[in-house]
């Protein structure tokens, strides 16, 4: 890990329409080498868009690995760059809502799109945020992706997912916008079924409770690749009006079709990969068998 980290750092040098390619290549060639990967992304897409023919689907498969792995070599530059040349690569859209996030508390939902630590790094070129983050067994990984998250701003907040909820709500109480990944799917625990591209699936109501118990306001942030390898389109949408109301499996409802929504738009910047379909509702068979 210590050489991929190294390897990392020297690439990160390189022009970004050059590490871009780069990274796609690399991507091409992991859809042939990790066929267990394949094998899920595949399985999503069948289950989310069989409006799509087995070849189209496939070549969706290969753009999403091309995408991630691009997305991997490209964090050497989040991880090293000068934050100047951070911010030339970025298109921010509208703009970061500093004044909402010092106006009280927010929740940032950040669903699993690959680029989404350029939306984290964007987010606190200017403000300090507060996270949850799965620690990595690779421990010089897992410090090179806690540093690189964030470098802009040392006093950010990251809480192990074994910490819970509660340190969370006190960091936000102190002004920390919590930045949120929403959309996986880690069992039924503090789970809803509720569709995602019109399948059940296992979705934590997380968003929905914290958003209840703490008054906090919901913006969504999701960062994509712009088109010839320029850099990165970080878009910032409105504060969910009327979230999350009184009904927290419908707000959790709501949540996942703003997902899909943005899904659709590039659908290969996805995080595919995920067995997100892993639980289900009883007696109902497995997919990824």
């Amino acid at each position: 890990m210590r050489l991929l980290l190294g390897l990392m750092w020297l690439l990160h040098w390189l022009p970004l329409p050059i590490l871009g390619r780069l990274g796609e290549g690399v991507g091409a060639l992991l859809y042939y080498v990790i066929g267990s990967r394949r094998r899920i992304t595949l399985t999503n897409l069948r289950l989310t868009m069989p409006e799509l023919s087995e070849a189209q689907r496939k070549r969706l498969a290969m753009d999403h690995f091309k995408a991630y792995a691009r997305s991997i070599l490209e964090r050497g530059i989040l991880w090293w760059a000068p934050q100047a040349r951070l911010r030339r690569l970025m298109v921010i859209e509208p703009s970061v809502p500093l004044e909402e996030f010092r106006s009280g508390p927010v929740i940032v939902l950040c669903p699993h799109f690959v680029c989404l630590d350029v939306a984290g790094v964007a987010a606190t070129f200017d403000t300090k945020m507060c996270t949850i983050y799965t620690p990595q067994k690779n421990k010089a990984f897992d410090r090179a992706l806690r540093r690189g998250r964030s470098r802009f701003q040392p006093d950010a907040r990251q809480f192990s997912r074994a910490d819970g909820i509660k340190p969370i709500i006190r960091a936000m109480r102190e002004g920390y916008p919590f930045f949120m990944l929403p959309d996986m799917d880690f069992g039924a625990k503090d789970a809803e079924f509720v569709p995602f591209f019109g399948v059940q699936a296992a979705t934590l109501t997380a968003t929905a409770r914290l958003a209840a118990a703490t008054k906090a306001k919901v913006i969504p942030l999701i960062a994509t690749f712009l088109p010839n390898y320029r850099g990165w389109r970080v878009t910032f949408y409105p504060a969910w009006e009327d979230y999350p109301g009184t009904d927290l499996t419908e707000a959790t409802r709501r949540m996942n079709a703003f997902i899909e929504e943005r899904v659709r738009e590039t659908p290969a910047e996805y995080f595919w990969a995920h067995k997100r379909f892993k639980t289900r509702p009883p007696g109902e068979p497995g997919f990824y068998e």
